[in-house]
């Protein structure tokens, strides 16, 4: 069989008892954090933009506007939740296939939940698996960080396809529907990385994923059908076109499927910042207490290619919020000043203040190919002529050194103390650990529903 056929036969046959024990109790940890990142990102200024604006030309519906207490049609649902989500860099992501599960797979389910009703735990659980199952597997046959290094946003390219898997299950999709979804979802991928200098489309890129994946298993539920071997085809199929050039793997779609399992390998950030920036935030933080930052002649950091394409650029001031949390230079500067890089780091006064640019001036980045895969070295030079470096091979939150879910457990509480009260925001985290429980996943979305406060107000 081919990798299309197969990865669809395993998504129609795919069930709860399947999915091992350690995986399932991931997923709920997972979804746990991607709700805390909704929950914070609802309100923040770009969001309220958003809203403002889909609401303006969509009407009402049975999709829950997370943090609103409105709701609107689910597919517009699906791209605000996702927006939300992705919206402070604080959510989940692979790192070998480059991609936001949680922001496109959570809105996507929780849009196709509330249009069918009657949907329990375990199934919502099973959609999750199922999301976190392909988009990673679609984004390692295009070479995973490639897809940056040439200027894509790689998890908009890769999640469509993981939408619609994990809302084909919850539709019950037959193999060939599956085939149908994928193919309807791989014809929407796109997403142009330039996004992460100043545009706040890089917040909703992961939205338009999980609505356009809303879409193709809706569409492929009623009997609309996509391109037929979406993987294999030669002319504008899908690792044809975005892999032209580049030697895509297709062995990949379906490498150790249902035995290596892709939920486990995602991982939850630390910082409010890009993934990539994390070794050099943390190499930052350890060196704080020994350079002040008056003393500081010069920082020097070396970085690997795809952090070094996607996450430097020299600097100007003024810089939005979203260039601030991808660029490497702004995120050591901060960790060296602040001793933390989280939303308090990214206000509009904080990232414009004059000793953030007293410092940036003196931060120089180069690629160094010999460095691992996730490590960063950061050296300090002082003005009496004292270096101090620092090697951050695995980051904490990275793929050698994740969060555990008692980590996650504690993420999520400091998340959401600042933007709910606390009786509400204990209630949702009973509901998601115990998910596997629940008949009926209603009563998780109401808790959802209500107003946020705003993190940044």
């Amino acid at each position: 069989m081919t990798a299309t056929t197969t990865l669809s036969n395993w998504l129609a046959d795919l069930t709860w008892d399947a999915v091992p024990p350690t995986t399932r109790t991931r997923a709920k940890h997972l979804v746990l954090d991607g709700l805390a990142c909704a929950l914070i990102g609802a309100q923040l200024p770009w969001s309220r933009i958003a809203v403002q604006g889909v609401t303006s030309f969509e009407g009402n519906g049975s999709g829950t506007v997370i943090g609103w207490g409105r709701t609107i049609s689910p597919p517009a649902a699906a791209l605000l939740n996702g927006t939300f989500i992705q919206g402070f860099e604080l959510d989940d992501f692979h790192p070998l296939a480059p991609v936001h599960s949680c922001s496109i797979v959570l809105p996507s389910l929780l849009a196709t939940a509330e249009l069918l009703g009657g949907v329990s735990g375990k199934d919502f659980l099973l959609g999750v698996v199922a999301g976190f199952e392909v988009g990673p597997r679609v984004g390692l046959a295009l070479h995973g960080a490639q897809m940056l290094n040439r200027g894509w946003h790689s998890g908009s390219v890769f999640g469509p396809m993981a939408s619609a898997a994990a809302s084909g299950v919850l539709r019950g999709l037959t193999a060939a529907q599956f085939e149908d979804a994928i193919a309807l979802g791989a014809t929407q991928s796109s997403g142009l990385m330039a996004a992460q200098y100043e545009a706040m489309s890089k917040r909703m890129h992961h939205g338009f994923a999980s609505r356009n994946g809303f879409y193709a298993a809706g569409l492929a539920a009623a009997g609309y059908t996509g391109i037929k071997q979406v993987f294999e085809r030669g002319y504008g199929g899908f690792l044809s076109t975005f892999g032209e050039g580049h030697d895509p793997d297709i062995t990949q779609i379906t490498h150790g499927l249902g035995e290596i399992w892709h939920t486990d390998l995602s991982v939850i950030k630390a910082h409010a910042a890009m993934g990539g920036l994390h070794g050099g935030i943390q190499a930052a933080l350890s060196l704080r207490d020994k350079a002040s930052p008056n003393e500081i002649e010069r920082i020097d950091i070396d970085v690997t290619s795809t952090v070094y394409h996607h996450g430097w650029w020299t600097p100007q001031r003024p810089m939005t919020t979203i260039g601030a949390q991808m660029n490497i230079g702004y995120a050591v500067a901060v960790a060296l000043l602040d001793g933390e890089v989280m939303p308090a780091q990214f206000t509009a006064q904080r990232i414009d203040s004059d000793d953030v640019w007293s410092l940036l001036p003196r931060v120089d980045v180069k690629q160094d190919n010999e460095l691992g895969r996730f490590a960063t070295r950061l050296t300090i030079t002082l003005k009496d002529g004292a270096e101090l470096t620092e090697l951050v091979e695995q980051p904490r939150g990275g793929p050698a050194n994740p969060l555990s879910n008692d980590d996650i457990v504690t993420k999520y509480r400091a998340l959401t103390a600042g933007v709910l009260e606390p009786e509400r925001a204990e209630a949702i985290e009973s509901h998601v650990l115990a998910l596997d429980t629940a008949t009926d996943i209603c009563d998780l979305i109401r808790l959802l529903a209500a107003p946020v406060c705003g993190a940044l107000d």
